[in-house]
């Protein structure tokens, strides 16, 4: 264990060359995946993941080195090493570390080294079981149960000092379904952060066997779906959809390292209309028991609820240390990093497009035709221009106001800002979906979430 006294030196060895700032971050994760296929368990993989990161920032520069060998020669060879990179006269940077207790918590009810390898595996072979059962024509079943914990120690030349300790659960069911030589695929994943908990009997019904279910039924309903007929139409998108659109199509483009770079379309706008009046967009890493959420972030800064759009208005971006330097504002806790091994960058949490007043229901009667969409599936977005693409994991034909046939093989093709100043329709509803968000080769766990609403018309790729 690292003393508070050690980290003064190691962050005074750091700026002995000059500099604007360093900080360390000092990392312990252990963490566990089961993985389950052709109804044997495939892998168990576990161990401890321990390391240092070290950070100078400098004329707008960082410079970063990290290691697992944690023994104090190391350290401060590695701090002397890195304040090397700065081409400064050498000086005596004066500040005292005050240690930080964050205002956000979260309340772990059970947790997952606590568990008993048994009951894990319990849970994946009861999720491979319900799958099967489903139907006949289910080929093929992979379960994936994984957790960690993890626990940080950040300090900086700030003057901060803040241990935090980060639980994440996930269980990830896909599905391969065929008949008549056609294959479908079902996946669906729950995960947050949270312990063992998160897989009891709570009020969103979110089990194993529930989770199972939906997977299963997914790849079985998509076998005898029709193809979808392309074109521009009216889109009805689910709470239950997730939140990959407003990920893709406005939350990259409102992280701070691509705005400064002139990559987002959403660059040098703060202030303007990027968005019909009713649309509101949220970065909240403070929400209990998401995918997204932490204490602080990697940086060391409290996690924080940021209002990104307000009533269509560009009010804010997503930053980090950097970047708030670059352009002299206070970082909003989003600077985040994949381990000790990444420097951290401006990154998204729980991102969501805020509920509005209509009823969900009748967001879909007011639409005569077009489609709906209950799942959304993977995206891609060239945050330059805002142009993005979706695919639909579940989609139906809306006909004279309600759900029919179901159809496959959609897509969403669109312009983030166009389609979010289009957008007429808001439900007071909204739904989550989870993920691991990659940028920069980082990967982190994020979650997302849409209200219903509607689109009235936008391009759906399908059959010509």
């Amino acid at each position: 264990m690292l003393s508070e006294e050690f980290f003064e030196t190691l962050i005074k060895a750091t700026l002995s060359s000059g500099g604007d700032y360093a900080d360390i971050y000092l990392e312990n994760r252990t963490p566990l995946v089961i993985q389950m296929e052709d109804d044997k368990i495939e892998k168990i993989s576990a161990g401890i993941d321990r390391g240092i990161g070290i950070r100078i920032l400098y004329d707008n520069k960082t410079a970063y080195a990290y290691t697992n060998d944690l023994t104090k020669n190391t350290l401060l060879e590695t701090a002397h090493s890195l304040s090397k990179a700065v081409k400064a006269k050498a000086f005596n940077p004066t500040f005292n570390l005050e240690k930080i207790r964050p205002k956000t918590d979260f309340i772990i009810k059970r947790m997952p080294d606590n568990i008993p390898m048994a009951d894990k595996i319990n849970l994946i072979r009861l999720a491979n079981k319900t799958a099967r059962a489903v139907d006949r024509r289910i080929r093929q079943v992979s379960v994936t149960y994984s957790d960690f914990v993890q626990s940080v120690t950040i300090a900086n030349s700030d003057g901060a000092l803040v241990e935090d300790q980060r639980v994440q659960s996930l269980l990830a069911v896909s599905v391969i379904a065929q008949d008549n030589g056609t294959i479908q695929t079902g996946y669906e994943s729950l995960g947050g952060f949270a312990g063992f908990e998160l897989f009891d009997e709570n009020p969103d019904n979110n089990t194993a066997e529930t989770l199972a279910q939906k997977a299963a039924n997914r790849a079985i309903l998509m076998l005898s779906a029709r193809r979808v007929k392309g074109g521009r139409m009216p889109v009805v998108i689910s709470s239950e959809a997730g939140g990959t659109m407003i990920h893709e199509a406005i939350g990259h483009g409102l992280e701070a390292d691509l705005a400064g770079q002139g990559l987002s379309v959403y660059a040098n706008k703060l202030g303007q209309k990027v968005a019909s009046d009713s649309i509101t967009v949220i970065d909240d890493a403070t929400l209990q028991g998401k995918r997204g959420s932490y204490r602080v972030d990697d940086e060391g800064t409290e996690a924080q609820k940021n209002c990104l759009v307000e009533n269509g208005v560009l009010t804010a971006y997503m930053y980090d240390k950097l970047n708030a330097i670059k352009d002299g504002v206070a970082p909003s806790g989003n600077g985040r990093r994949e381990s000790y091994r990444s420097r951290p960058i401006p990154r998204m949490t729980n991102t969501f497009l805020a509920p509005g007043k209509a009823d969900p229901g009748a967001v879909l009667r007011d639409t005569h035709d077009g489609l709906f969409v209950r799942k959304m599936g993977g995206g891609q977005v060239n945050t330059v221009t805002g142009d993005f693409v979706f695919d639909v994991q579940e989609g139906y034909i809306i006909k004279n106001g309600e759900i029919t046939e179901p159809v496959k093989g959609a897509t969403l093709c669109g312009n983030g800002p166009e389609v979010l100043k289009a957008i007429d329709m808001i439900g007071s509803d909204i739904g989550f979906a989870i993920g691991t968000c990659g940028k920069d080769g980082q990967g982190v766990p994020v979650s997302d979430a849409l209200p219903t609403l509607r689109i009235p018309a936008i391009v759906v790729g399908g059959e010509v």
